[in-house]
C-alpha cells in the first residue's frame, strides 16, 4: 500500500492557513501555493538516492554528493497543478516539466483527457505529479495510469489539500505512489468540493470564475 506523507511542517501548515482565507486575493494565493509546493518538495524529496562525485574547492579536492541518474520530472494536472510547478523548480531547476490536460465531467463527475505531453526521457526519471487539490481522486488516478502506460515507473503525487476519499481511491489504484499531502481534510460535499478546503484552487490561482 503507498505510503501517504501529512506535512506537518510549521511553514506549510501556516500558509496552507492563510489561502483558504476566501479574502486572500489571485495575486496573494498565487504566490502563496508556490511557496507552498517550494516547501513540499523540500519534504518530498528528502530520500532521493545520491552519488558520489569528485570536486575542488579552493583549498583541495575532495568527495561530495550529488544526485544519482537521471534528475526529477514534474508532471502538473492543468490547469491548477500550473500553480505548483515554479515553486517546485525553484529547488529543482533541472527537471523537465511535462503537463496532463484533464477535466471533470460535469454530470459523472469523472475525468475527461484533452493534453498530454511528457518529457521523452520521462519513463527514466523520478516523477512528482502535481495537483492542489485531491478531492475525488478521479484526476490524478488518471493521470498516473497515463504515466504508466507510457513507462514511467517511479511516481510520487503531491497536492496541497485532500479529502479522504480521494486518497482512498488514489491508494486503490495506485497502491504503488507515494503520496504527499499538505492537509488532509474532513470530507467531499455533495458538489465533491474538499470540507474545508479553500474553493476552487484553478479559479483562485488564475482569478477566474
Amino acid at each position: 500500500m503507498s505510503k501517504v506523507h501529512i506535512m506537518d511542517h510549521p511553514l506549510i501548515q501556516h500558509k496552507i492557513s492563510y489561502i483558504r482565507r476566501e479574502e486572500v486575493g489571485t495575486k496573494e494565493f498565487r504566490e502563496v501555493v508556490g511557496e507552498i509546493a517550494c516547501l513540499m518538495c523540500y519534504e518530498a524529496t528528502r530520500d532521493l538516492k545520491l552519488g558520489d562525485v569528485k570536486i575542488k574547492t579552493p583549498i583541495c579536492e575532495t568527495i561530495g554528493k550529488e544526485l544519482a541518474g537521471k534528475k526529477l520530472a514534474v508532471v502538473p494536472i492543468l490547469r491548477a497543478g500550473l500553480g505548483m510547478v515554479d515553486g517546485m523548480l525553484t529547488l529543482i531547476p533541472a527537471a523537465k516539466v511535462g503537463h496532463i490536460g484533464l477535466y471533470r465531467d460535469p454530470e459523472t463527475f469523472e475525468p475527461v483527457e484533452y493534453y498530454c505531453k511528457l518529457p521523452a526521457d520521462c519513463d527514466e526519471r523520478q516523477v512528482f505529479v502535481v495537483d492542489p487539490m485531491l478531492a475525488t481522486g478521479g484526476s490524478s488516478t488518471a493521470a498516473i495510469q497515463m504515466l504508466k502506460d507510457k513507462g514511467v515507473k517511479r511516481i510520487r503525487f503531491m497536492c496541497i489539500i485532500a479529502a479522504p476519499e480521494g486518497v482512498k481511491r488514489m491508494q486503490e489504484a495506485h497502491p504503488d505512489v507515494d503520496i504527499y499531502i499538505g492537509a488532509l481534510d474532513e470530507r467531499l460535499n455533495e458538489h465533491k468540493y474538499i470540507v474545508p478546503g479553500l474553493g476552487d484552487a484553478g479559479d483562485r490561482i488564475f482569478g477566474t470564475k
